[in-house]
């Protein structure tokens, strides 16, 4: 699957923690019933894996990454919550290592925008091989071209414009949400079989102003993302300085608010 990234910084799973079932995939839930067996591809920290374990309590749900590295606190999660039915598996989301037909559900959240053209339609083509005939692939990816955000702050306008441009120079498309739909059928699914919809991220209160402001202000300054946009010359560190002041900055206002609009899919396997 290549590597993620923003990489697997204290900073990068702070924020991919804050994800649950509710809030990111809930498109999903009614879709769900309590023996199905479930994948979640590009699972992080396993929030949402864990979450979705606890809908399916007969079921099972296995989280795939192409590390290691974030099973840790995946399984700390899981054994906190008391669930059992959850696994986390090594795996290329461009070639899953499991047989056609193993799961009811396959679902994945914010993974194709990180890919290239080829290796997308690699990996929706493996979701939906070894998903069940009748069964689901649910897949959600954030649009970075509708953030919106109060007050007007130049830093974030300036940070949302330079993760767009790396996310393209990296071979990537940050403005995923409203491509997804084209995205399945260009990988097969027809029309018909696909149920598309929007979600969306929001924070204001002051509890979610710090949160997402300082997961942003670290991340900035500390993850591998980073490290990639200064040796690329996307930036300079006293650039991602700045910009890591003016995501302190917002997050300090109590007028603050910022949203963020998703694309979601539900594509039936036939």
């Amino acid at each position: 699957m290549g590597n993620y990234p923003h990489g697997h910084h204290e900073s990068v799973l702070r924020s991919h923690g804050w994800r649950t079932a509710s809030n990111s995939a809930g498109y999903l839930l009614s879709s769900l019933k309590p023996d199905m067996r479930v994948l979640d591809v590009g699972c992080g920290p396993g929030s949402i894996t864990t979450d979705l374990a606890t809908k399916v309590p007969q079921g099972e749900v296995v989280g795939l990454e192409p590390t290691s590295d974030p099973f840790e606190e995946g399984y700390k999660l899981a054994t906190a919550r008391g669930v059992d039915n959850v696994s986390f598996q090594v795996g290329d989301a461009r070639k899953l290592p499991f047989s056609d037909g193993t799961f009811d559900v396959v679902h994945t959240h914010q993974v194709l925008q990180y890919l290239n053209a080829d290796d997308r339609t690699k990996a929706i083509r493996e979701m939906r091989r070894v998903t069940k005939p009748g069964g689901l692939v649910a897949i959600r990816e954030a649009d970075q071209a509708t953030v919106t955000f109060y007050p007007e702050i130049n830093g974030l306008t300036e940070f949302v414009d330079l993760y767009r441009k790396v996310a393209r120079a990296n071979g990537g498309e940050a403005d995923a949400g409203r491509r997804l739909h084209a995205w399945v059928k260009e990988a097969g699914f027809a029309p018909s079989d696909i149920t598309a919809t929007a979600g969306t991220w929001c924070y204001h209160t002051p509890e979610e102003r710090a949160w997402w402001s300082g997961s942003w202000s670290d991340r900035i300054l500390h993850s591998t993302w980073a490290k990639n946009v200064v040796e690329s010359r996307h930036a300079s560190q006293e650039d991602l300085n700045r910009l890591a002041e003016a995501w302190r900055t917002w997050g300090a206002n109590e007028d603050g608010w910022y949203g963020i609009m998703h694309g979601e899919v539900l594509c039936r396997v036939r």
